[in-house]
C-alpha cells in the first residue's frame, strides 16, 4: 500500500475528492516547512500539495521540495484559473484539479509511478516504516534498519496483514514454516528484538493483544 502525504488546511474531500478512492494510506498534514523538514520520516511515496486555497504559499512549499532535492512523486492540485504551464511544470511531476474523476486520477498516476519507474509493488509499509520485499532493506524515513532474515519475515508478515492478531503459535507457523522446537518464546524474542531496532518512536506498531498475540498497528483513518 503507497503512502500518501496531502498538504493542505483542508480535508481530502474538500481538496481533490477522487484521492479518497485510492486504495492508499493517506496522511493529512498541514502547508508548512516545518512538515517538510519531517517528510523523511513520514516517508510518502506521494506528496499532494493543495494550490486551490494559497497559490502563493503552495509554490513556496513545492520550490522547498525542488531545492532540497527531493526524489518523491509530487502531484499538485491546481484551481482551473492556474495553467499548468505558468512554472508549475517544474515545480511538481503531474498535476490534477480538483474535480477529476477516480479514472483520470488513477490514470495520472498510474503513468506518474512509470515515469518513476516504481510499480510500488516491492515495497510493504507500516507506518513510516518502508520494506523492500526485493532487496530485503527496511528504513524509517533516511534510516536503515539492520534486520536478521527472520526478523524481516516476522515484519513483513504482520505489516501485509495490518490490525489482524496472530497468535504466536500461528506466527510461528507463518513466519518459521514448521513446528519449531524452541517453543513460542522464539516469537517473543524477535518481536522485542525488532521493537528495540523501530526504537521507542516507533516501538509501538508492532501491538501486543494480551492473552493472544500480536498484529500490526492499523493505520488510522482519516
Amino acid at each position: 500500500m503507497r503512502r500518501v502525504v496531502l498538504l493542505s488546511d483542508r480535508p481530502p474531500h474538500e481538496v481533490i475528492p477522487a484521492l479518497l478512492s485510492l486504495e492508499a494510506d493517506l496522511k493529512v498534514e498541514m502547508p508548512t516547512p516545518e512538515v517538510l523538514a519531517a517528510m523523511p520520516d513520514l516517508s510518502p511515496d506521494l506528496v499532494v500539495v493543495d494550490a486551490v486555497s494559497d497559490p502563493d504559499r503552495a509554490r513556496e512549499l513545492l520550490q522547498i521540495l525542488v531545492s532540497a532535492g527531493s526524489p518523491v512523486a509530487v502531484l499538485g492540485v491546481l484551481p482551473r484559473n492556474l495553467a499548468p504551464d505558468e512554472g508549475w511544470e517544474e515545480l511538481v511531476d503531474e498535476f490534477a484539479f480538483p474535480e477529476v474523476s477516480e479514472a483520470e486520477l488513477r490514470l495520472r498516476l498510474g503513468m506518474l509511478w512509470l515515469r518513476k519507474g516504481d510499480t510500488g509493488e516491492s515495497t510493504v509499509r507500516l507506518g513510516p516504516v518502508a520494506i523492500n520485499v526485493e532487496t530485503y532493506q527496511v528504513t524509517i524515513g533516511s534510516r536503515a534498519l539492520d534486520l536478521t532474515f527472520k526478523e524481516f519475515e516476522l515484519l513483513r508478515f504482520l505489516a501485509e496483514n495490518p490490525g489482524r492478531v496472530f497468535s504466536r503459535a500461528k506466527l510461528l507457523q507463518e513466519v518459521w514454516g514448521y513446528d519449531f522446537y524452541g517453543g513460542t518464546r522464539t516469537v517473543d524474542v524477535h518481536v522485542r528484538r525488532l521493537r528495540s531496532k523501530l526504537g521507542p518512536e516507533h516501538e509501538h506498531l508492532i501491538e501486543t493483544v494480551r492473552g493472544v498475540g500480536y498484529r500490526a498497528a492499523a493505520a488510522p483513518e482519516i
